[in-house]
């Protein structure tokens, strides 16, 4: 039987050359990208990592080395910052190196790993050195002066140097040794690149020449043909039979010139029925080829389905018409009364601020009972959960930062509770030590807010800080909820801490009291209490808190302006700190200046 060399397959042998060029291609160019992600992976995830981390671990020893040094020589407390910054960096941030120099050096050589080992034995065996032999014997500031004590030291101290070299010169050969590798890497995927390049030329050659050869088989077997048949329809397409006529062939285009003639008058009367649908005329005539006709069957069903359609979607498009006009109404109804309830509530809040700003202490009263200080209160919302107290008993002079549960509403409610508890407190006994205040504000709140019920045991209290000062014996006591007090005197802060727990929470627990703390105040002792609104601001670069480190920093440079500039100068650097982002809680600070 002779092979019938059909269009199909002309084009389907033109196509399997062009896939079978592109598959070898694909394969070259596969196991090419292969080995260089190989490569690149190497580089990227063991070699670079690797000298990141030994160069960190280079720029840590010369960090330490200046911080024992700076210990060494210089004379200054257990807490100097530069001490606290070596201990970090030998408890934490080594440890954290060592870890990610022993994570990478698993896809090293042996050499590499026993050097690397070598250096960290060396690392270690000097770091020990430094907490033995330095750190632990100048550990205060007296040991300074001690000279017996200081040449202790000073040996271990000078054999640091040649310790400090060996393995310097040693981690520098592992570096340059890392560094080479993934050089060597990098060059060997280069290599592969321009292996991959020079096939993608050659086959882009051979695609190139093989689709030309293709392409001239196609159009002489194929396109002419088709070109052909193509003006033929053209022609009937233009209302004139065809006299040409294809040759003979046996393939799919012979098959096509003999149908022609039996779709002509088929498709003219299909196109004529389509169009008298289309325009909406449901009731034209149609009569299908035969019996057998599906194409003709389905546009009778399709006449009928249209014409019921219409009906329906003029019916629907009545009904949802009328739906949206009245949802429009309602919507607009309802847009209305919420527009009114808003405003509603956001006069009763504002009305609220006026209530609870009233029972804040006057500014005369702050000027003539705390005449050298500032207050920086910033509430989160139109109303307040912080709020200040300031007050005179006895001749002494008593002031509060009060920090009540949650901010806004909620908050502003509490805040007003709190000052009337405290203000009954102060007023209905005869002390005015602070941790007597309270112990009585504490148990006010608590009988007030009902704690101790299972069914009312809520998180409802406040966090505080209470000072009584006596200008005449130039005393100060505090007392405190969570919030402490800063004094700074000399150039230093000293901290006192506040108890642990809040005003207004027994939960069914003995009472606690609260400590009383009390200071001799000397001229220029700069006093702050505050709540915690300012050190848990989200802001900087980072979006992170501001924190309770970072404040007392601030705090111990502001504290050498004079006091009226401090209140602007802590807003100011709060709202750059915060810049774009909200306010996350209340914020009171209030600082007094003993003259």
């Amino acid at each position: 039987m002779k092979l019938r060399f059909t269009i199909g397959r002309k084009i389907g042998l033109g196509f399997g050359i062009i896939i079978f060029l592109t598959i070898i291609a694909f394969l070259l160019t596969n196991v090419t990208l292969n080995d260089s992600r190989k490569k690149t992976d190497q580089v990227t995830e063991i070699y670079n990592p690797s000298v990141a981390t030994l160069k960190e671990l280079d720029n840590l020893l010369n960090r330490s080395k200046l911080l024992i040094t700076k210990w060494f020589y210089v004379q200054t407390g257990d807490d100097a910052a530069h001490k606290k910054a070596l201990r970090h960096l030998l408890d934490y941030e080594y440890p954290e190196v060592k870890t990610n120099i022993k994570k990478y050096s698993v896809n090293w050589n042996k050499d590499e790993q026993k050097s690397a080992d070598a250096i960290l034995a060396l690392v270690e065996k000097m770091f020990k050195s430094y907490k033995e032999d330095v750190m632990a014997t100048l550990n205060s500031f007296d040991t300074y002066n001690d000279s017996n004590v200081k040449f202790v030291a000073q040996l271990p101290f000078e054999d640091l140097e040649p310790q400090f070299q060996v393995i310097n010169e040693n981690l520098s050969k592992l570096i340059d040794k890392q560094n080479s590798n993934a050089t060597d890497n990098s060059d060997k995927m280069l290599d592969s690149f321009t292996f991959l390049q020079k096939i993608v030329v050659w086959l882009g050659i051979l695609l190139v020449v093989g689709g030309l050869l293709i392409a001239v088989y196609t159009v002489r077997t194929i396109v002419r043909p088709i070109q052909q048949l193509k003006k033929i329809l053209l022609s009937m397409g233009r209302g004139v039979l065809p006299t040409e006529r294809i040759k003979d062939r046996n393939d799919e285009i012979g098959e096509m010139s003999i149908a022609l003639n039996d779709l002509v008058d088929g498709m003219a009367r299909t196109t004529q029925f389509a169009k008298q649908v289309g325009s909406g005329n449901f009731d034209s005539h149609y009569r299908p080829l035969s019996k057998d006709d599906t194409l003709g069957a389905a546009l009778l069903k399709m006449r009928e389905d249209l014409r019921e359609n219409e009906r329906v979607l003029e019916a629907k498009v009545i009904e949802r018409t009328e739906e949206v006009v009245r949802q429009k109404e309602e919507i607009e109804t309802k847009n209305e009364e919420l527009e009114v309830l808003y405003k509603h509530v956001t006069d009763s809040i504002k009305y609220a601020k006026r209530i609870q700003e009233a029972i804040l202490p006057p500014d005369s009263l702050v000027k003539r009972v705390l005449p050298n200080s500032f207050v920086l209160y910033k509430p989160k919302d139109i109303v307040s959960g912080d709020f200040y107290w300031i007050d005179e008993k006895d001749g002494k002079t008593m002031f509060a930062a009060v920090d009540c549960t949650g901010h806004g509403v909620p908050g502003a409610f509490m805040s007003i509770v709190g000052y009337n508890i405290l203000k009954h407190s102060v007023n209905n006994n005869n002390f005015t030590t602070p941790s007597l205040i309270l112990d009585a504000l504490n148990e006010g709140v608590s009988e007030t807010l009902h704690h101790g019920h299972e069914e009312s045991q809520a998180k409802d209290g406040m966090d505080l800080s209470f000072c009584t000062i006596d200008y005449n014996a130039m005393e100060l006591q505090y007392a405190g909820a969570f919030n402490p007090l800063y004094v700074i005197r000399d150039g230093q802060l000293i901290q006192t801490k506040a108890d642990k727990f809040p005003i207004g929470l027994f939960l069914g627990e003995e009472k606690k009291k609260f400590t009383n703390h009390t200071f001799k105040l000397q001229q220029g002792d700069v006093i702050y209490i505050f709540s915690d609104g300012y050190a848990d601001q989200f802001g900087g670069p980072n979006g992170k808190k501001f924190m309770a480190n970072h404040f007392r920093d601030l705090l111990l440079d502001v504290h050498k302006h004079p006091i009226d500039k401090q209140k602007e100068f802590l807003n100011q650097t709060i709202e750059e700190w915060r810049g774009p982002l909200d306010q996350v809680d209340d914020i009171l600070v209030i600082g007094v200046k003993i003259q």
